[in-house]
């Protein structure tokens, strides 16, 4: 397994990462600012669960099948490019609620579990981040490469969570603001649609 410097080099290199916003954390800063704290967390949980696949597709090597196969890597970035494109045009084309219905519409938690576990899963950036990042930290003469990247893969899970969690909590604090009037739920609504859009332009722009 790798020593204990190794592994603080590893937590401070993912904490450096977590930081950089990208499509996860674009996704739970959205989640957050449009239904609040729990959603926020839910859908934390869900990305995370969605970086579990990744550690464990990158021990057993399936992440090195997808980048040495440009059909893999189209089929996967297509199926996520399609997943947010929905995302974005529903919410372009939703309308304001009345203006009795304050709130904004609640969905299940399992839903919102689910969709930031297909958001991240459907990344094929992260799984090819995984396969360059996580063997830089792993050694031969150690033992097994597979164990010590599931070890590493946990770190980064349980350092997501923290990180991620503190940007829903933060994102959450602006919810109260946008939902005091239709005006500022439609515009919320257009700013996640323009988001997910964007954040399908940012995966068809990468280069397989």
């Amino acid at each position: 397994m790798p020593d204990i410097s190794t592994l603080a080099l590893f937590a401070v290199a993912t904490l450096a990462i977590l930081v950089v916003p990208g499509p996860a954390v674009l996704f739970i800063v959205t989640r957050s600012v449009a239904q609040g704290r729990a959603a926020g967390m839910v859908s934390v949980l869900g990305v995370h669960a969605g970086s579990l696949v990744h550690v464990a597709a990158a021990a057993l090597g399936i992440s090195a099948l997808l980048a040495a196969s440009a059909t893999a890597f189209t089929i996967v970035k297509f199926a996520g490019v399609a997943y947010l494109l929905f995302l974005g045009v529903r919410k372009l084309l939703s309308k304001p609620a009345e203006e009795e219905a304050v709130e904004f519409p609640v969905q299940s938690r399992r839903r919102m579990f689910w969709e930031g576990f297909v958001v991240n899963v459907l990344n094929p950036k992260t799984a090819i981040f995984f396969l360059a990042f996580l063997p830089n930290f792993t050694s031969p003469e150690t033992g097994p490469i597979g164990p010590q990247i599931l070890l590493l893969g946990a770190i980064w899970v349980v350092l997501g969570l923290a990180s991620d969690g503190v940007v829903a909590l933060a994102s959450s604090a602006l919810a109260g603001r946008m939902r005091r009037s239709i005006k500022a739920r439609r515009r919320l609504d257009v700013g996640s649609g323009v988001i997910y859009i964007g954040l399908a332009a940012l995966l068809t722009g990468e280069k397989a």
